[in-house]
């Protein structure tokens, strides 16, 4: 990961082995979530996926988000120390934690639900790659009651 100039935005991005250009979109809130911000990127040449680097201040966490489009959605950690969970279509869980020097990345696929949780004391920050790029009605956010009430 390459950053430009002092406002600490990525010009490269390595996914799945290739070193690739980005372009910094803008920067979202998510509503109710404090926590987190997520800064949007294009891949430079290549209209079929998008970045979302993922901010998750200590103890934070983001929405459980079911995905419900997309034929890819990627998920990995950049920094930092915390959870991932997925609980996939058929109910299975499946809690990642991520921290220190291992790489970590999976698929996410229609049907799974996912949240990041950081912990207490580090910040932790996310990727996730959205193949085609990202639309509304792509993820719902949900509760855990919803989910389990399904």
């Amino acid at each position: 990961m390459e950053r430009t100039g002092n406002n600490n935005h990525l010009s490269q991005f390595e996914f799945e082995g290739f070193s690739r250009g980005v372009t910094y979109l803008e920067t979202t809130k998510i509503e109710g979530y404090p926590d987190v911000e997520c800064d949007v990127y294009k891949f430079d040449g290549d209209d079929s996926k998008d970045l979302g680097i993922i901010r998750i201040n200590k103890g934070g966490f983001t929405p459980l988000q079911r995905v419900n489009e997309g034929e890819r959605t990627v998920e990995g950690r950049v920094s930092g120390s915390g959870r991932f969970i997925v609980i996939r279509a058929d109910r299975t869980e499946e809690i990642y934690a991520v921290g220190g020097s291992i790489p970590f990345s999976v698929e996410v696929k229609k049907g799974d639900s996912m949240q990041w949780r950081a912990d207490t004391d580090s910040n932790l920050v996310a990727y996730e790659v959205c193949i085609p790029p990202y639309k509304d009605g792509r993820f719902e956010n949900i509760s855990f009651e919803e989910l389990a009430s399904k």
